[in-house]
């Protein structure tokens, strides 16, 4: 079971940090997910999670399901960066 790191900007760290939305659309395919704060960034965030089934992480982080959660969370798509375990 691969761990991965994913990296982005959000609007707002709080809200973010308090949003339901990862355990809802990744509990399927993720578990043990911690959330991170940039010391020094105050909008960029991140998180790891251990993916159970990568295909299927994939094609919700390219769902309408997955768009819908990061909007809802503040997410700036164009700043994802997803890390995966060697």
């Amino acid at each position: 079971m691969p761990k991965i790191i994913a990296t982005h900007e959000v609007d707002d760290v709080a809200h973010w940090l308090a949003s339901p939305k990862r355990e809802e659309v990744f509990s399927g395919v993720a578990k043990n997910i911690c959330t991170f704060l940039h010391p020094e960034d105050s909008n960029r965030v991140g998180l790891t999670m251990e993916i159970d089934d990568m295909t299927a992480f994939q094609k919700i982080m390219q769902s309408e399901a997955g768009a819908a959660a990061m909007k809802y969370d503040g997410v700036r798509p164009d700043t994802v960066v997803v890390l995966i375990q060697s």
